[in-house]
This record gives C-alpha cells, structure tokens and sequence, in this order.
C-alpha cells in the first residue's frame, strides 16, 4: 500500500479487496479485508461502513499494512487476528488448534433436535471428543446450560485454548487430555457422544491447499482413507453410551456411505445423516440401542 498519501477507510478497503483478489484468494475477499481492517482499528465491521471517509493515521495503515500481507502470503485470517467466530461466539484459536468452520454448527444443530425431539429431560451428559478450540463444546453449552459437557483433546496445547473460550465465555465445562475415550474407565457413560475428528484421506492434495496448510495435521489427516479415527470412534463410543444414546460425527462430504457403514458394523440403530449449509452429506448420527432379554 502507498503510505505516501492520506488513507480513508473506504478506499483502503476496497485497495486490499483487489489484492486479495489478484492474490488468488478469492474465497471471501471483502470479508477478509473488512476483518483485517476492523482488527487493526479495534473496532467492528459495522464502524467501517458508518465512517468510510475516516482517514487512518500511519500507525493504523502500517498495522493493516502488516496483517494484509500475512493474508496475502495465504496465512488463515483466524490465526492472523486470533480468533474465529462459531455459532454466535468469538473464540480464540492458535495454530494448535483446527479453525471452527459453519458446517461443524451441522453438529451442534443435530444435538438440539435429537435433545428436543427424544427427551422430555434436557439435562443430557455430553462428550465432544477432539474438541479443539472447543467449538462445538461451548456451542451446545451456550444453548443447553442444563447439560453436563465434558470435552477431551490430545493435546495439551488445544486443551488450554478450549479452557481460556470456555472461561471468556463464562461457560461450565469439564476438560480433559484423552486419546479419544482411552481416558474413561467402562463405568462412565454419556447420553450423547460428538465428534469432528480428522478425516481427510492421507495423499489428499487439499492437505497442501488454503487454510489447512497452517493447522495441524493430527486434527486433518487420518489413514489412507481418513477413516481410521472414525472407525476407532465408532468402536470406543459404543462402550460409553448409555442406552438410547446417540453418536454424531462430522465427515467428508463423500465418507456418508462409509460412515453409515462403519457405525452400522458398531450395532448402532437408526443410522441417519445430517447436510450442511450448502447441502452436503456432512454428519452421520446412530443410536445405541441394546436388546435386553427379560426373560
């Protein structure tokens, strides 16, 4: 950008949009722009629209200067400025966790109709397995405060993200460090088990693409056909839920047909799926239901 002349808000705008565009960054320039331009004012994209002719001072100009060149080398704008809004809420997210994306809120909509359509209790006992920046843990919390969560993460690192969201958002979580369920003894059961784990196939060339460059690894990628988390999901679930239980996971938009097969190898029963905002098969739902003979 040209320091040389005065900068109002408007015209900077409209200055990164093109380079964005010209970048190749193309899904969501003026978002981006406005984003950036927002965090670098610590202000709200509302203001930008309100005060277009507001000239920047050389401190703000070289700060958005700064940001915009991170977006223009393809760094993801939730690591530029810290954080990724998900179902309503602003949550903190840093390269050891997966950025929240709108077809994981899939999930938590999922759960509210299971709770609403099922239960005449809405006080569930839910486990969000590799919860991350917790998302989808403090998503659920935030609509069902009578439900007990508890979410688990292997890294420790992902871990105190979730925690510092929960405590931002004054929400009452339980966290632990598990590989999956290995953390829980057979005792301990749940009315609903969720997860968004990796599940993007090893070689997949969308591993080497866009955002996903930046996050880590373990949360994408899982075996050759990225269904070795979820089949270890399905197995491990089934010991932890209580009867009528449901699993939900997230998957690929074309792993349905797999899933539904993995979860109905598990015994599970009323095996269904759930499409995401543009359509896609995005999240695959079973039930436990254990045949109990009373003779």
């Amino acid at each position: 950008m040209n320091h040389s002349q005065p900068h109002d808000i408007h015209h900077t705008l409209q200055t990164a949009q093109l380079q964005l565009v010209e970048a190749g960054l193309l899904d969501s320039p003026k978002l981006d722009a406005e984003l950036l331009l927002s965090h670098a004012l610590q202000t709200s994209r509302t203001y930008l629209y309100t005060w277009p002719e507001k000239i920047l001072s050389s401190e703000q100009l070289s700060k958005f200067t700064n940001l915009l060149k991170q977006r223009l080398e393809g760094r993801p704008i939730a690591h530029i400025i810290g954080e990724r809004e998900f179902w309503g809420l602003n949550l903190k997210v840093t390269e050891d966790t997966l950025i929240p994306r709108p077809d994981t809120e899939t999930i938590v909509e999922g759960v509210l109709k299971l709770i609403a359509e099922n239960s005449k209790d809405p006080a569930w006992s839910i486990l969000d397995l590799g919860t991350g920046s917790g998302a989808i843990a403090l998503a659920i919390k935030s609509e069902l405060p009578h439900c007990s969560i508890t979410a688990v993460d292997y890294s420790a690192k992902a871990l105190a993200v979730a925690q510092q969201n929960a405590l931002t958002h004054q929400l009452n979580i339980t966290f632990l460090q598990s590989d999956w369920l290995s953390a829980f003894d057979c005792q301990q059961t749940f009315d609903c088990i969720v997860s968004n784990p990796p599940y993007i196939e090893a070689d997949d060339p969308h591993l080497l693409q866009g955002d996903v460059r930046f996050e880590p690894i373990t949360a994408l990628s899982s075996g050759q056909d990225g269904l070795d988390d979820i089949r270890t999901i399905a197995q491990q679930a089934w010991l932890h839920l209580s009867n009528q239980g449901w699993l939900l996971i997230e998957h690929g938009y074309n792993q349905a047909q797999s899933v539904s097969a993995i979860l109905t190898e598990h015994q599970f029963s009323n095996v269904a799926l759930l499409t995401d905002l543009a359509g896609n098969p995005r999240v695959s739902i079973g039930q436990k239901i254990e045949i109990t003979n009373n003779n």
